[in-house]
């Protein structure tokens, strides 16, 4: 069984992003968070939750998906409504979420981690999220059809090859009913 370090994943997104992006991921706290670079810091820094390796997949997906404007903007400039979101506030949360959780999928699998999607509503109102898991996976499909992003592709090589993963994309690595 593989180990996954999130100090592993860090390095590699260093190597892959800092020079062109000035970027780094870095271990965080309680609550994740983006924070362009400032007179404090001179680097723009990707938080993720308490070494969470799973969380760290996660906020860098964001990032990638987050084009040359949002990245100059705290959290990318999105809202979000925490922990307890009635499902209005949840349906809107999913929809905002598919992009994100679909190419942290595709990172995950190229780590050779496990994949769940994530509602990040554990005391909000209960609701059905099988419409979001199949929504995550026909981005996946999408992402499989059209190609990767360029910043995608590039992590995902490199995980690919750290992890001793195959190169190949395959939709029969991704299965709906296993997120």
């Amino acid at each position: 069984m593989v180990e996954h370090d999130y100090r592993d994943l860090m390095q590699l997104f260093e190597r892959c992003f800092y020079a062109d992006y000035n970027t780094r991921l870095c271990k965080g706290g309680d609550e994740p968070i983006y924070l362009p670079a400032d007179s404090k810091r001179p680097y723009h820094a990707i938080y993720f939750a308490h070494g969470f390796y799973s969380s760290a997949l996660h906020e860098i997906a964001h990032w990638l998906i987050a084009g040359p404007q949002r990245r100059l903007l705290e959290d990318f400039g999105y809202w979000y409504t925490p922990d307890g979101r009635s499902a209005t506030q949840q349906a809107l949360f999913e929809q905002v979420e598919v992009k994100p959780q679909a190419t942290e999928w595709i990172l995950a699998d190229a780590a050779g981690f496990r994949f769940r999607v994530s509602a990040d509503n554990l005391n909000g109102e209960v609701t059905d999220n099988s419409a979001f898991k199949h929504a995550v996976y026909q981005q996946v499909k999408t992402y499989l059809n059209q190609g990767l992003p360029e910043r995608t592709g590039r992590l995902r090589e490199a995980l690919c090859a750290f992890y001793h993963q195959p190169l190949a994309l395959d939709l029969q690595r991704f299965d709906p009913d296993r997120i």
